[in-house]
């Protein structure tokens, strides 16, 4: 069925990810995946048969009590326990979409068969996603090394009737919502607790979601700069594709010649010059919004890698007949992507803001604050305060988190990654971006009125003809909070095409 997304070992990527969230697609385990989970867990039941030798995670303690052997009638009880004594999240939920990205990346992660799970386990996971039951999870908690140990345990919880989740838009115990599918607790296996808790699905989630973001963003971004060079009376120079040729980094060509078809058509970009010049927020727009579209790419490579990884611990090799305990959990490729992100997309609000700052300062025959009558009206000069106050946060937030570190674990667990931290912190940077984008949006429409009767392209004609329906013309002073608000709504609202996003 085309509703249906059957989770096999083929790789999954960002543009799949995109369309089961748009087609709000349900997941089904292949007859692949069924038998890669089952043949594991079969492997792993007959191997503690026939075997009492210590196997980390498996009839051992955990972390620092690594030494400590579990008898065989306790080690469904380990389990319980670790899941139990790990749900230690603290701080803000997670967002909704990002919890059913998390419970789509550890299926996806399990359905390898490396991981000893059960199916039955599993195919509670996809009943869950399938019925969008969402796991009460928290954002505070993981270091980023052993996975996300405490994300992990909340989003496992509800397996076993602890914990609540989120269903029908209300906050409930999980055991009310099991008990309303007729749905018994799962007991756990040897190995499952760690199957569920090791892996680096909380890091993965909020980096894919960030990612599908920041690439809406970006189009968004190349389109707003285009409306502020027509309304600025830049120059179209700087966008003609020899510069380009001659430092051919991919995302600065595409950025050059992205705005170059926006402006085709512009009578404004035409028009003759008084100025030989623009200021770099304008004349840079394909070197800096280019760099950030590289860095994109880079990033995503990264994580359409671990979306596609066992990242538990130990990892079980059936056909090698070996239980290798390793570090597949260690967070430090996505640690130093997202603070990469961090950085890369920080810099796309530096450059609008500046332009931003440019279209109020009162140049090239604009009014000073985009408003008739400045001083009696003080127009569009806080909304760029308001930009600028957004941009010096982003530069709090792009210090990469992955150069910290802390022991942990009593000293077993001595080096973390902080990934965790990285990933809550480039969503949140990301969503500053928009708000930055749409306060130059703001500016940028307001600043265009004033080149009438000339006319932008029939492309940014059309766009802005629908932003007016949203956010009107400014003629005098009003509170300015509510189309800010508006012009946040407009861009997240605007679907764009796919192949602009991948």
């Amino acid at each position: 069925m085309n509703n249906v997304h059957k989770i096999n070992s083929k790789t999954i990527d960002l543009e799949t990810i995109h369309d089961i969230f748009s087609n709000q697609k349900i997941l089904e385990l292949s007859d692949e995946a069924i038998q890669n989970i089952q043949s594991c867990r079969d492997y792993l039941d007959d191997k503690l048969k026939h075997q009492d030798d210590p196997i980390y995670g498996i009839n051992t303690g955990f972390g620092s009590l690594y030494n400590v052997k579990i008898s065989k009638g306790h080690l469904t009880k380990l389990q319980e326990n670790l899941v139990m004594s790990h749900a230690c999240g603290t701080g803000d939920l997670v967002p909704e979409d990002i919890v059913k990205l998390m419970l789509l990346l550890k299926i996806q992660s399990l359905s390898y068969g490396h991981s000893g799970i059960q199916l039955e386990t599993v195919t509670r996971l996809v009943d869950f996603y399938n019925q969008e039951i969402s796991p009460v999870i928290y954002t505070q908690g993981s270091l980023g090394a052993s996975g996300d140990l405490a994300p992990l345990a909340h989003m496992s919880l509800p397996l076993l009737g602890k914990g609540e989740v989120i269903y029908n838009g209300q906050r409930v115990p999980s055991i009310d919502v099991l008990k309303k599918f007729n749905w018994k607790p799962i007991q756990l296996k040897s190995k499952e607790g760690l199957a569920l808790l090791n892996g680096t699905q909380f890091m993965s989630a909020y980096g894919v979601y960030t990612l599908l973001k920041a690439r809406h963003l970006s189009y968004f971004a190349d389109l707003i700069a285009s409306i502020s060079i027509d309304a600025f009376d830049g120059r179209i120079e700087p966008f003609n594709e020899l510069v380009h040729l001659v430092r051919p980094h991919n995302g600065q060509i595409k950025t050059a010649k992205r705005v170059s078809e926006f402006l085709e058509g512009s009578e404004l970009i035409v028009q003759k010059k008084q100025h030989v010049q623009d200021p770099y927020s304008f004349r840079c727009v394909p070197q800096v919004h280019g760099a950030t579209k590289d860095t994109l790419d880079f990033v995503t490579k990264t994580f359409v890698t671990e979306i596609n990884s066992v990242t538990d611990n130990p990892n079980i090799f059936k056909s090698e007949d070996l239980i290798i305990s390793a570090g597949n959990f260690h967070g430090q490729p996505l640690a130093l992507g997202l603070d990469y992100l961090k950085i890369a997309m920080a810099e796309i609000g530096n450059i609008s803001e500046r332009r931003t700052f440019q279209l109020v300062s009162g140049l090239r025959g604009l009014p000073a604050f985009l408003v008739d009558n400045p001083g009696l009206n003080s127009g569009f000069m806080i909304p760029q305060y308001t930009a600028a106050s957004i941009v010096s946060a982003n530069k709090q937030l792009a210090t990469p988190a992955s150069i910290d570190s802390i022991v942990s674990s009593n000293g077993q667990e001595d080096h973390v990654s902080m990934g965790a931290n990285a990933a809550v912190q480039a969503l949140q940077l990301v969503k500053n971006i928009e708000r930055i984008l749409a306060i130059e949006l703001f500016n940028a429409s307001q600043a265009i009125e004033f080149r009438r009767p000339l006319k932008s392209s029939n492309f940014l004609e059309s766009f802005l003809k629908l932003y007016r329906i949203e956010v009107p013309f400014i003629k005098e002073d009003e509170v300015l909070h509510d189309n800010i608000e508006a012009s946040i709504a407009f861009i997240q609202n605007l679907a764009i095409d796919n192949s602009e996003l991948f």
